[in-house]
């Protein structure tokens, strides 16, 4: 029978081992990688799936993220946010904040947890074919924790809202919504499928974590969390800032791919960075546009949702691009102005179809509102506050059924949200004939982007496809209700009963 190891103390415990130090075993260890035998090396990483631009694997050695962390950091890190996290949650809980919320908060937090709470989810899985298929082994190290990391926030993003469930069912949409076909949620998966889920490796690096977490979950975390704040909600504000953290660490995968790939296919990633900021941009002006230029209670706004913006996105974002070595987007001056007016639009409409909706919306267009907004926006009052008025004298008058709609919009085949003008010129007919089938789109690059991979997108159907091939019975807005799973204790109404219009 053998004797356990002996240690100094004599105790027999574990054996003494050696201990190196971080920086002698780290860049080792995290580009440990192996020479297949039994396989190729193609077939271990096809192009299809790893890397469309078949760069050798020599030059993926060049990949090098500067945010390194070793899985026992990691882990500790993680419990230590987590311990603070939940304590945040345990306390608060005993106030029972949310319940006396202000009802406008209340719509950003739902509409918040709806959109992004299972589309953690489509991030882990993305983060788990990079963990698989990256061609640079420390590529793949980053990627396993990203995975991790996309996995606790989808975990806390369904956990938090769970406990709301009891006294508002509009809370359970944060687990429901992707499963279901509200029309928010067919924009939602389109994008979430397109960027993190269909292309390459190489693609969806580029697209979740250059574009998406870099720029666009920035400004969505980081100005949410500023405003929960400001509306004393120190939970949802606690919750934000704890996946920030992680987001800022395994965003750093697509700076790297960048890095790579502008020596060697240029074209390729600027490709997918124009296609990604515009697809991002479009679902990301309706989560926090109208959050923050809308539902924020006015006395706690500070910047508007055109500020932040152009601080994050237009300043911010367009120099790590140029510094990374892309161009801006040929579509930029497009984009410019879609931040001027896109997201009113999409304000205007979802107030408008507010019964298909899973949260109460706030009009957000009291006097004082409305002098708010055209401060920031000058051209506000021509493009909206027109349209606001006809809508504001039938809710004075009682005749809120004015104020609803009869039928549904005609949406994009691209980005699946509804298409929209805000000037007075007569809008293009953007119309490509494929297959058979007339696809229509809101914009050039909706257009574009069909254009360049067009057997990615053909056959997928819109709101009002679905229509016409008798998916939706009966055709009609109650039918559209049901096809959406919208039933009458969910609908959405306004915010706060039409007090706006009466007070004005």
């Amino acid at each position: 029978m053998l004797s356990p190891p002996v240690t100094k103390s004599g105790l027999g415990k574990d054996p003494i081992m050696p201990q190196l130090k971080r920086e002698e075993w780290f860049d080792l260890g995290r580009k440990l990688d192996w020479t297949p035998e039994y396989v190729s090396r193609e077939d271990l990483f096809p192009e299809f799936a790893t890397d469309a631009s078949a760069l050798p694997a020599e030059v993926w050695e060049e990949w090098d993220e500067p945010y390194k962390v070793s899985y026992r950091e990691y882990v500790d890190i993680q419990r230590q946010k987590d311990e603070g996290l939940y304590g945040v949650k345990t306390a608060v809980g005993r106030s029972r904040y949310i319940e006396g919320a202000d009802p406008r908060w209340r719509a950003i937090v739902k509409e918040h947890y709806g959109v992004v709470a299972l589309a953690e989810y489509f991030a882990g899985l993305s983060e788990a074919k990079l963990a698989r298929f990256a061609p640079s082994a420390a590529w793949r190290t980053v990627a396993t924790l990203g995975m991790l990391d996309e996995i606790r926030h989808g975990q806390l993003q369904l956990f938090f809202p769970h406990s709301y469930v009891r006294q508002d069912e509009q809370f359970d949409w944060a687990h429901k919504m992707f499963h279901t076909n509200e029309w928010g949620a067919i924009a939602a998966r389109s994008l979430f499928s397109d960027l993190f889920l269909a292309g390459t490796a190489v693609d969806a690096a580029i697209a979740e974590t250059f574009v998406f977490e870099t720029a666009f979950t920035n400004l969505q975390f980081l100005g949410m969390a500023s405003d929960a704040l400001k509306a004393g909600d120190v939970e949802f504000s606690s919750l934000l800032q704890s996946i920030q953290t992680d987001e800022a660490r395994h965003s750093q995968q697509g700076a790297a791919v960048i890095e790579v790939l502008r020596k060697h296919d240029p074209d390729h990633a600027q490709y997918i960075v124009d296609k990604s900021v515009w697809r991002t941009w479009k679902v990301f002006a309706l989560l926090t546009g109208m959050g923050m230029d809308y539902y924020m209670p006015i006395e706690h706004r500070r910047h508007s949702f055109k500020e932040f913006m152009e601080d994050m996105i237009l300043d911010q974002f367009s120099k790590y691009m140029l510094d990374a070595g892309m161009q801006l987007p040929w579509y930029w001056d497009q984009l410019i102005d879609e931040v001027d007016n896109f997201h009113h639009s999409m304000h205007l409409g979802s107030w408008t179809y507010r019964p298909t909706l899973w949260w109460d919306p706030a009009a957000g267009v009291s006097p004082e509102e409305r002098e708010w907004l055209a401060s920031k926006y000058p051209t506000w009052e021509r493009n909206w506050g027109r349209k606001w008025d006809v809508i504001t004298a039938n809710a004075r008058a009682g005749r809120e059924d004015l104020t609803l709609p009869s039928t549904l919009p005609v949406t994009c085949n691209l980005c699946h949200l509804p298409m929209t003008v805000w000037s007075d010129e007569a809008a293009p007919l953007r119309l490509v004939r494929r297959g058979g089938r007339t696809y229509r789109f809101c914009s050039d690059p909706c257009q574009w982007i069909f254009e360049q991979e067009p057997e990615k997108y053909l056959g997928h159907e819109a709101l009002a496809d679905r229509f016409v091939t008798g998916q939706i019975q009966p055709p009609d807005l109650n039918g559209a209700l049901g096809y959406m799973g919208i039933t009458p204790e969910i609908a959405g109404k306004d915010a706060l009963d039409y007090a706006w219009a009466r007070g004005a």
